[in-house]
C-alpha cells in the first residue's frame, strides 16, 4: 500500500477539477444523532415503472445473474428491449437468449450478440439507452467507465470492484455520469427492499437513537462452484469460469457476497468505517486462492466499532443479517425495532396473504425493484446515482480483506491511496500470469518461537 494523502473528499474534489462534472446526490440521510425527531421521507417505490418511450438495453455477462437482470429489467415496466448480448463464452448468450425468449418473447438479433473480451465495447456502441453490467466484477470499473463515456445509464451488479484502483475509477465514473444526466443503479437490493427501507426511515428518524454500535453477517454453506477443468481449457478460461473461487475475479467472498451487509450498515449509520483490525483463514476450500472465512472489526471515525462476520462453511451455523445497537433501543434493520428493554416498540408491516395472514416477504422483490427504480428515474428524469455509495461499501470489504490478508490494521485512508491492481495486465485465453497463491498472514510459526516461561 502506498501512503499519501489523498482523501475520499480530496480524490472527488480532484476528478471534478479535472473535468469529471457533477455533484453526487447522497443516498443517506443522516439524523440519528439528533435529539429531535426529524421527520424522513421514504422514497417512491412503484409496483411498476411508468410508460414511456422505448428503452432498448445492452446485456454485458450472460451468466446466472446476467440473465435474471435482465429478465427483471424487461418486467419493469412497459415498453422495455433487450437488443444486444455480450459475453466470452458463447454458449451463455445462447442460454440467455432462449430464456428471454421463453418468458419475455423477444427476439435477439444474432448480428448484435457480441463474443469476447472486447464484446462489452461492442454492446455499448448498439443502440441501446441502457447497460447492465454483470460480469465478474473485477472487470466492472472499465465497463461502467465506457458505458457513462458512451452517454448510456447503467445497471451494475454489487460489488463495484476487486481492488483500490478499481473503487476509485468507479467513484470517477459516479461523478460524471452525474454531470451528465445518467442513471446509475447498483445491485444493493436492500435499499430498494421496502422493508428495510421503512426500518432505515424510523432510525433516520431517531427511534433507537444515536447509534452506538453494529454487526452485521453473511455465513452459509459453500456457494462457489467446485468444476474439474476440461483438458481444452485454458487457465483463463477455467479461473473464469470458477471466478468466484480466485481474489482477482471476484475480490473474494467478503467482497463479493457480504458486501451487501456490510453496505447495509454504512446505509443506516450514514458513515463508513475508517479502520479495519482483521483475520481470516482457508480451512475448507479446495481450489482458488480464497479464504473461506473473516472476521472484522471495524472503526468508525466517532469510536464506534462494527463486528462483521462471513463464512463459506458447509456444516456451521448459518446467519445472514444486520444488526444495529443506539441509545435508545435497536434494530435488526430488515423489520423490527425494540427498546432497551427487549420490547418490541415498531415492527414493519408485511402484506396479507389470502388467509389474511401477514406474510414474510415484500410485495415487490427488491431484485425488480431495483430495476423499476431505476426505469422511473430515467423516465421521470429524477436522476438516480448509486454507484459512489457502491464504491465506498466495496472499499471497505476490501480493506477488511487486506486487513486479514496481512494481519495488520489497514485504514481507509491507505486503501483510497493504494495502487492495488489486481489480474492480469492483458485479458486473453492462455496462461494467466498473476500470482495464485494463498495469503497468510503474519510470521510462520517454529520451534524458535516459545511461549515464555
Amino acid at each position: 500500500m502506498k501512503k499519501s494523502s489523498i482523501s475520499r473528499r480530496n480524490f472527488l474534489n480532484n476528478a471534478a477539477a479535472v473535468g469529471v462534472a457533477g455533484i453526487v446526490v447522497p443516498t443517506i440521510i443522516t439524523s440519528c444523532s439528533k435529539k429531535t425527531k426529524k421527520e424522513v421521507a421514504l422514497p417512491t417505490m412503484l409496483d411498476q415503472a411508468p410508460d414511456g418511450p422505448v428503452l432498448k438495453a445492452g446485456l454485458i455477462g450472460c451468466g446466472g445473474r446476467g440473465t435474471g437482470a435482465i429478465i427483471q429489467f424487461l418486467s419493469a415496466g412497459p415498453n422495455l428491449k433487450v437488443v444486444a448480448l455480450g459475453d466470452v463464452f458463447p454458449e451463455r448468450i445462447e442460454k440467455c437468449r432462449k430464456k428471454i425468449m421463453d418468458k419475455k418473447g423477444q427476439e435477439v438479433p444474432s448480428e448484435n450478440c457480441f463474443v469476447g473480451f472486447d464484446a462489452y465495447q461492442k454492446v455499448i456502441d448498439s443502440d441501446v439507452d441502457v447497460v447492465i453490467l454483470t460480469t465478474p466484477p473485477v472487470f466492472r470499473p472499465d465497463h461502467l467507465a465506457a458505458a457513462v463515456q458512451a452517454g448510456k445509464h447503467v445497471f451494475a451488479e454489487k460489488p463495484a470492484c476487486v481492488d483500490p484502483v478499481g473503487a476509485r475509477s468507479v467513484m470517477a465514473s459516479a461523478k460524471k455520469a452525474e454531470g451528465m444526466g445518467l442513471c446509475i443503479a447498483v445491485g444493493s437490493q436492500r435499499r430498494h427492499q421496502r422493508d428495510y427501507v421503512a426500518t432505515w426511515q424510523q432510525v433516520q428518524q431517531g427511534l433507537i437513537g444515536e447509534i452506538v454500535g453494529s454487526n452485521c453477517y453473511w455465513n452459509t454453506g459453500k456457494s462457489w462452484y467446485i468444476k474439474d477443468p476440461d483438458p481444452s481449457w485454458s487457465e483463463m478460461e477455467y479461473m473464469l469460469r470458477t471466478w468466484t473461487n480466485w481474489t482477482w475475479t471476484g475480490g473474494d467472498h467478503i467482497v463479493e457476497q457480504h458486501v451487501h451487509n456490510i453496505d447495509v450498515i454504512n446505509w443506516f449509520t450514514g458513515k463508513h468505517p475508517i479502520k479495519a483490525n482483521a483475520f481470516g483463514s482457508r480451512i475448507r476450500r479446495k481450489i482458488g486462492n480464497q479464504y473461506d472465512n473473516f472476521s472484522v472489526d471495524f472503526e468508525f471515525e466517532n469510536g464506534t466499532h462494527e463486528h462483521s462476520m462471513c463464512r463459506q462453511i458447509n456444516g456451521c451455523s448459518n446467519n445472514v443479517s444486520e444488526f444495529i445497537q443506539g441509545t435508545k433501543g435497536s434494530s435488526n434493520c430488515q423489520n423490527t425495532i425494540w427498546d432497551l428493554e427487549g420490547n418490541v416498540i415498531w415492527k414493519y408491516e408485511y402484506p396479507l396473504d389470502a388467509q389474511g395472514k401477514p406474510t414474510r416477504t415484500v410485495s415487490v422483490d427488491p431484485y425488480l425493484q431495483e430495476h423499476i427504480d431505476l426505469v422511473t428515474a430515467i423516465r421521470t428524469n429524477k436522476t438516480i446515482n448509486e454507484a459512489e455509495d457502491l464504491a465506498i461499501s466495496s472499499l471497505v470489504a476490501i480493506m477488511g480483506r487486506t486487513s486479514a490478508y496481512t494481519g495488520k490494521q489497514v485504514t481507509f485512508e491507505e486503501m483510497m491511496n493504494s495502487d492495488l491492481k489486481l489480474g492480469p495486465k492483458v485479458f486473453e485465453f492462455g496462461p494467466v500470469d498473476i500470482d495464485k497463491s494463498v495469503p497468510l498472514a503474519g510470521e510462520a510459526y517454529t520451534p524458535e518461537v516459545r511461549r515464555p516461561s
